[in-house]
């Protein structure tokens, strides 16, 4: 074997990590340099990696195979002692971070660019995991993006293709490679959290159940959990198997993107239980027979009924959601007298709060759910909590949620999604609003008056660190609130999400878009939205 070579490079604008790592067309990953010279960064902001151990996969999307061998390569220059990969390269995001924390990694790199579609046309990315399991905080990743303005060179050894598809040790010059069941270990996880004796029971008393994995990676997980250790039908399992470009579909679980399942549940032979995941593992969508859940509502639920499944039955030290996510599970946590935090989207900011012990469950509006188990959001984690209550209590996901809004009320919710906009004109339209956001207290907007509008700005309890732009937040009199951001997950253009939620203590029987048409209408008197953008609608609504 070769010693490491040194490759003289330059820096590559652009590279800087959103919420989520470094996102960008598969076709940008693979031009000469671009991914080596942020894998390099990646070792820098780390703290160099000489002598530490790493965890590496990703969702299988097109590209992550060979991305795979670069890094192992890198890896082994820059003295790695061992490198912990996932068989085919195959690892979820939630299964990554458990098997950081089981091993005693010093961090891990998770090749997915999440929900975005893949492909060679599609998108590509590097995420970074620290030693908790969790995404790397704004310390790390800041260290990251100085270090992409800076290099000179990387460090790459020169060797065959290592195989991947088959579980065991080999060598890469003085670095251990060994790869791993992607699942096994997972799977034995949630078996100690939830009650999968009660699960099996209601399942073989059939209760039907179905789950969409979007041809991306949960479908070995959910194979081996749902179909072999609780004894769904076989075929439970839908779009099972992995593929480079998700079957040419869009690995994001929502009702426009997982149409066919969202129409399956409000037709004759619906399952009880319907739900998919994401590109990476990491995201959830809840129905049941003839109903949907909103993932704040669900967020909601959870809190609530946390205490049936045996890995929560001690009750919850706290909640949290990000910012953008309704407020339904504050109400939640106040009947409960639990602490409740919103935090910044991202969910990286939920990680101090979980290592302190402050919180056991949090959950993000862009259907991400998780706990103290791992810190990253968990998908099929979301439905084997849902999966529990219902064995626990005997009733349908309809009956659930109706029961949960007479107790709270109902928080209506929705998120409106304009994606592609021109980069300039979205920027605007926010740096315009965030400006007139002190003297907007008490005015008028369309139907309703507005009580506070801020940026938000988030102080973390634990470490005192601090964020700022956020979002801009505008409540209503009468507890509306509308949110606007610019996301930091697409990679074309720029997309700008409006949030959107109005309280309701004693009717639950609206129409979510209807009941929120007041706050719609709000937002365009206040931002002359589709004017400046030229959009009559959102892209996408959930």
């Amino acid at each position: 074997m070769s010693a490491p070579i040194r490759v003289a490079t330059r820096p590559i604008p652009g590279q800087k990590p959103g919420t989520s790592g470094l996102r960008a067309k598969t076709r940008v990953f693979m031009q000469p340099h671009y991914l080596e010279n942020f894998v390099e960064a990646v070792w820098a902001g780390l703290g160099g990696i000489a002598g530490k151990t790493l965890v590496l996969g990703g969702d299988g999307r097109y590209f992550n195979d060979r991305a795979a061998q670069v890094i192992m390569r890198m890896a082994a220059a820059s003295g790695a002692s061992r490198v912990i990969v996932g068989q085919n390269g195959l690892l979820s995001t939630p299964a990554a971070s458990h098997l950081i924390r089981t091993r005693g990694a010093d961090g891990g790199v998770i090749l997915s660019a999440s929900h975005n579609p893949g492909g060679k046309d599609g998108d590509l990315g590097v995420k970074v995991n620290i030693s908790n399991g969790g995404p790397a905080p704004e310390a790390v990743t800041a260290r990251i993006h100085a270090a992409t303005q800076a290099l000179e060179q990387y460090l790459i050894v020169e060797s065959q293709d290592l195989d991947l598809a088959r579980p065991g040790r080999q060598r890469l010059a003085e670095t251990v490679i060994e790869v791993v069941d992607p699942v096994a270990d997972y799977a034995d996880l949630m078996e100690r959290l939830f009650d999968f004796s009660a699960m099996r029971a209601l399942i073989a008393d059939g209760f039907s159940l179905r789950f969409d994995a979007m041809h991306a990676v949960t479908g070995p997980y959910a194979i081996e959990i749902l179909e072999r250790r609780l004894g769904a039908e076989p075929g439970s399992v839908i779009n099972a198997v992995p593929l480079s470009d998700f079957g040419g579909g869009h690995p994001d679980p929502n009702p426009i993107w997982a149409k066919a399942l969202h129409d399956a549940v409000f037709a004759p032979q619906a399952p009880d239980l319907a739900a998919a995941s994401d590109g990476d593992g990491d995201r959830n969508m809840i129905l049941g027979r003839g109903i949907y859940v909103s993932p704040s509502d669900s967020l909601a639920v959870l809190a609530a009924h946390a205490h049936l499944a045996p890995g929560y039955a001690g009750g919850l030290a706290g909640v949290a959601r990000s910012m953008p996510t309704s407020t339904a599970v504050d109400r939640v946590a106040a009947a409960r007298g639990l602490p409740c935090y919103a935090t910044p989207t991202g969910w990286k900011y939920f990680g101090n709060l979980l290592d302190a012990g402050r919180v056991t469950l949090c959950g993000e509006e862009s259907f991400g759910t998780g706990s103290d188990h791992v810190p990253e959001k968990d998908g099929l984690w979301a439905v084997l909590m849902w999966l529990n209550i219902l064995a626990a209590t005997g009733k349908s996901v309809a009956a659930i949620l109706h029961d949960h809004w007479a107790e709270f009320g109902r928080t209506y919710y929705s998120r409106h999604d304009y994606e592609a906009l021109d980069a300039d004109v979205a920027q605007a339209l926010i740096e315009d609003l965030r400006s007139s956001l002190p003297g907007l207290a008490g005015d008028d907007a369309g139907p309703l008056r507005v009580s506070r509008a801020e940026d938000f700005a988030y102080t973390d309890p634990v470490d005192g660190s601090s964020s700022t732009g956020q979002g801009i937040e505008i409540t209503f009199e009468g507890g509306a609130r509308a949110v606007l951001r610019l996301s930091g997950t697409g990679t074309e253009g720029a997309t700008l999400r409006l949030y959107l939620e109005r309280y309701s203590p004693d009717d639950p029987s609206l129409d979510p878009q209807a009941a929120l048409t007041p706050v719609i209408t709000a937002v365009e008197a206040l931002t002359g939205l589709t004017c400046r953008t030229g959009r009559t609608a959102a892209d996408v609504i959930t």
